[in-house]
């Protein structure tokens, strides 16, 4: 299953707490990637946060795995996430036979 994890900094994390958070966030967030549940991931454009592709079981095991990064746990970030899956309307395009 394919669930978008769209993540947004709630919190700003003083200087003093970046550098203590920030060096097991990065780690953390390139294991769940060689782990195969982050399939693609973007910096946000519109405001501090990150985007996940995530590939997983289902979206609880999507939260679980984003509840585990520092900045969530450490209460700087939330996550929306959202259930994905092909365009099942394109079907009406295709002939009937």
């Amino acid at each position: 299953m394919k669930v978008f994890a769209i993540g947004a900094i709630t919190t700003p994390p003083t200087p003093e707490q970046q550098q203590q958070v920030m060096p097991k966030e990065v780690p953390h967030t390139l294991q769940l990637y060689l782990d195969g549940k982050i399939e693609q991931f973007w910096f946000r454009q519109d405001r501090l946060g990150v985007v996940f592709l995530m590939n997983v079981d289902s979206v609880e095991d999507a939260k679980a795995a984003v509840d585990t990064l520092p900045l969530t746990e450490g209460g700087f970030m939330t996550f929306d996430l959202i259930p994905v899956g092909p365009l099942a309307p394109l079907a009406r395009l295709l002939p009937t036979t």
